[in-house]
């Protein structure tokens, strides 16, 4: 079963995800982590983002890197291209561009 949230289609594997990370950011400064969970804190950050239309993207290997941060750490400089790729996925599902 998919669950559909307006022109989003939520895989049900999602919802049940061990592992999350929200991230922050403003278009100036360095991403942050803003937010990382396992199990039922994860399912919440995923339902929190569902709820709010914040684009979801899903890639495990990325999320095992991002789970060595802490919330409010920045985005290190190694991981730079992986998050612009990410970055330019919810821009895109948003139509739109970067200022």
């Amino acid at each position: 079963m998919q669950n559909h949230i307006e022109h989003f289609e939520i895989p049900d594997y999602l919802l049940a995800a061990d592992s999350a990370i929200a991230l922050q950011y403003d278009g100036v400064n360095t991403p942050k982590v803003s937010a990382k969970g396992e199990d039922e804190i994860a399912q919440e950050i995923i339902r929190i983002a569902i709820e709010h239309q914040v684009p979801i993207y899903d890639n495990p290997e990325l999320n095992r890197w991002l789970q060595q941060l802490n919330v409010e750490d920045e985005i290190p400089k190694e991981l730079y291209v992986a998050i612009a790729e990410v970055l330019a996925f919810a821009y895109q599902l948003n139509n739109k561009t970067p200022q």
